[in-house]
């Protein structure tokens, strides 16, 4: 039997910002893939060899100096390659007698364009069609054996073929949904050439999760920190379902959830998830130590740390433990090793990643190949309820990071009130499930305000929506007036300390999501 791991795409990063994209429309035609350095050493998959190789794109001219080099040992793996953008100017400059130089007329956004071989790479697809371009380079000479096969008005070499080999290569971005037919471009490649039969499946992950979780765990005991989230409650089922009741898992509150959060998210893990639960009501340790800290950096530690002492307390009487699972996700491990290392730390992640070291614990992540949105699939076909998976997604600082001054248990009352009505009109609204994220911000500053006939001075709250796909980046929802105007009467006139409510409309890039 083929297990969905060891039938898989490799992705050579470049430095694209549209890495995450192409792993992302390689899974939905149900092909398992993994972003690895471009440098990465290629004999470490001789074991494991890929099916098909893709190289990304990348900010970088393949004529400079310090430029990223082409991996020649995919080559040797003797499987298709595409090339996308940089991925094909650097085939085209690593192979004489082709060239790549500055283009007289750049290509960025949408572009017209022509296919002239309508098969293989593009089968199915129309001879006219619109693409996405984001490149400054052009080639000006192809190598040898080398084909064009699509152009452009500005690029005479939009997509290439060689005519010795199944390797290709295309100047636009097929995996950016501006690209109309970029999907059926890339299932082209993984399932047509490549060859590829198409088993990356919910229900085939949670099989062959649960064979692994049962090899590495043994029969030791495991303990899961939860924090209330899809990603730590669909971690916990397929580890119940693993291993039992050798699990334990621990659910703190840290006072700064959502209202009613603590005893809403119990009841789902004990009465419809039936998994075994210790649930540690820590608010006023937790508001205590946060008390009149306004810096975010300084929430997130103070939240981590005494999150560890929790944890450790609830689980000191316990004993046998030999791993700790997490619900780490592939973008956190994508990230944590980037093109050219690390990357940047934007903020700091709250997560238990000082607890292994401390407890002498192994470490246990379950999702970490998957996305966001093949984690609820997942917890779909785990018959987690559907209102729980579409939940929006919260921070692990929680409300602390949405009250943009300094913490207390009043400011956290006021926010949590707020929010819990304009997520109850969102889902009355019908509105809840058509953006990607919604929240209240809890403003530091104040304002004068009138109700009846008395002068007010409270605070200001701001309203954020988001629509988004993955979070990488995201439009602000335009809310109708209407409802916007009913949420902003509610809040001001049931939330005593609020007489002002404002609406978000800044996009990411260039702000972020949350606020802090």
């Amino acid at each position: 039997m083929i297990t969905p791991e060891k039938e898989w795409i490799l992705i050579l990063d470049y430095g694209s910002q549209y890495n995450q994209l192409i792993a992302r429309r390689v899974r939905e035609s149900q092909v398992y893939c993994e972003i690895h350095p471009y440098n990465v050493d290629i004999s470490k998959f001789r074991e494991r060899p890929p099916g098909g190789v893709i190289l990304s794109g990348g900010p970088m001219s393949v004529n400079d100096g310090n430029a990223p080099k082409l991996n020649k040992g995919i080559f040797d793996l003797n499987v298709p390659i595409l090339g996308i953008c940089y991925g094909l100017q650097l085939m085209t400059h690593m192979h004489k007698p082709g060239s790549v130089a500055y283009a007289e007329k750049r290509e960025f956004g949408r572009a017209r364009i022509s296919v002239i071989k309508r098969n293989d790479l593009f089968a199915g697809i129309p001879e006219e069609s619109t693409v996405w371009m984001s490149h400054g380079d052009q080639i000006i000479q192809l190598p040898e054996n080398f084909d064009i096969i699509a152009r452009t008005e500005n690029a005479p070499v939009a997509a290439v073929k060689d005519v010795t080999r199944p390797v290709y290569g295309v100047q636009f971005h097929p995996e950016v949904v501006h690209t109309e037919f970029g999907r059926e471009i890339l299932h082209n490649f993984v399932r047509n050439i490549c060859n590829l039969h198409g088993i990356w499946t919910p229900d085939s992950f949670i099989e062959s999760t649960i064979e692994q979780i049962q090899t590495n765990a043994g029969e030791g005991r495991v303990i899961c920190g939860l924090s209330g989230g899809v990603d730590s409650t669909v971690a916990a089922t397929l580890l119940h379902r693993a291993i039992g009741d050798r699990l334990l898992c621990v659910f703190v509150n840290n006072g700064v959830l959502r209202k009613h959060e603590f005893e809403d998210v119990q009841r789902l893990y004990t009465e419809k998830l039936k998994l075994p639960v210790k649930a540690v009501d820590a608010s006023d340790l937790f508001l205590d130590r946060l008390e009149g800290v306004s810096d975010p950096e300084e929430k997130r530690k103070i939240i981590g740390n005494t999150f560890i002492e929790v944890f450790d307390n609830a689980i000191s009487e316990e004993n046998g433990f030999t791993h700790l699972a997490q619900g780490t996700l592939y973008p956190d491990v994508i990230e944590s090793v980037s093109f050219k290392g690390p990357s940047v730390t934007i903020k700091s992640h709250h997560n238990v990643g000082g607890l292994p070291e401390k407890m002498n614990l192994k470490l246990i992540e379950p999702l970490r190949e998957l996305f966001k949105d093949e984690v609820r699939k997942v917890g779909a076909s785990l018959e987690i309820p559907r209102d729980f998976l579409n939940r929006h997604p919260f921070p692990g600082p929680g409300l602390s990071i949405r009250i943009l001054s300094d913490v207390t248990r009043e400011k956290v009352a006021l926010l949590q009130e707020a929010d819990a009505i304009y997520i109850e009109e969102l889902r009355k609204h019908n509105l809840y499930d058509t953006v990607w994220q919604a929240f209240v911000v809890l403003l530091p500053v104040q304002s004068v305000g009138v109700m009846g006939d008395e002068r007010t001075y409270e605070f200001v709250v701001g309203l954020r929506a988001v629509t988004s796909i993955d979070g990488m980046t995201a439009d602000w929802a335009h809310l109708p007036y209407e409802f916007l105007g009913r949420v902003s009467n509610r809040i001001i006139n049931e939330v005593k300390g609020i007489n002002r409510v404002v609406y978000d409309i800044s996009s990411k890039p260039p702000a972020t999501i949350e606020w802090e």
